[in-house]
């Protein structure tokens, strides 16, 4: 029970893939791979073997309630709980994707921003005391966020912004995209950038939570930006390895004990950025 423990999600490629591989470097405790599909996290624990690096296999699919739910119960019965969570799950359509922005607006705000509150809500309550929580935005957010009517923008940087408040905005932005009338409600053309957008502001909300909460555990919370990274999502031209990418979530994942920031804050480079 008393074992350490750290959770990647969406991590059998790319910059997931690289957060663990990091992890297994650094970090003293069990280390758990996640993936939706079965074969192909079991591949990705096989590659690192190869290497001899040690990882644990649990199959997660954050689009899946029932999934997300059967895992938190597995951390918990089995570890007493989790040590660090980066919530690295995530899709992006393509740029030449022909599929309709109502369409694009529904099925990434879904797994990027309501998936992935979903698990928080399922493993926030398990995370113990010192742990440390990452969630993997984008600098897209921050570009998205500043192209938002000055309403919206105020409502995003609020401190006073509600979890509730938060997904109604991230579902009114659907609503509006599936009727075409996004920018005349004061939105960007971009659904990936506002389901980041939605990520960033959430951990903040979150990280407010935590304080008051649980002032004593000394648990961090931030969403990062790993910078443009050469994988299947961002295409060959970006400019920075997975190995590159991981180092801003790897170096949140692992604020010393004692630490007492960042905390709530958007983290680029290992430096806070302006929200």
């Amino acid at each position: 029970m008393s074992s350490k423990v750290a959770v990647v999600t969406g991590s059998n490629k790319g910059i997931g893939l690289a957060i663990v591989q990091a992890l297994c470097k650094q970090y003293q405790g069990e280390i758990y791979l996640t993936a939706r599909d079965n074969g192909r996290g079991q591949a990705a624990v096989q590659s690192l073997a190869s290497e001899g690096l040690k990882v644990n296999f649990h199959q997660l699919d954050i689009d899946n309630l029932d999934s997300i739910k059967t895992a938190a119960t597995y951390f918990k019965e089995k570890y007493g709980g989790v040590d660090v969570l980066v919530n690295n799950a995530g899709i992006a359509f393509k740029m030449a994707d022909p599929a309709p922005f109502s369409v694009q607006a529904e099925v990434t705000l879904k797994t990027n921003y309501f998936a992935t509150k979903d698990m928080l809500t399922h493993f926030l309550p398990i995370i113990k005391a010192g742990g440390r929580v990452v969630n993997v935005s984008s600098f897209v957010s921050v570009l998205a966020l500043n192209k938002c009517s000055p309403a919206l923008q105020q409502r995003f940087r609020s401190e006073d912004i509600t979890e509730e408040e938060l997904s109604a905005l991230m579902q009114r932005f659907v609503e509006e995209a599936k009727a075409g009338e996004h920018k005349k409600g004061g939105w960007p053309d971009t659904a990936y950038g506002i389901s980041k957008t939605g990520l960033t502001t959430l951990s903040m909300i979150l990280a407010r939570r935590l304080s008051k909460e649980r002032p004593n555990d000394g648990i961090l919370l931030n969403a990062c930006c790993p910078g443009w990274v050469r994988t299947d999502m961002a295409g060959p031209k970006a400019t920075k390895s997975p190995e590159e990418g991981a180092v801003t979530p790897v170096y949140l994942a692992l604020l010393p004990p004692g630490a007492t920031e960042p905390h709530g804050k958007f983290v680029s480079d290992k430096t806070v950025q302006t929200w």
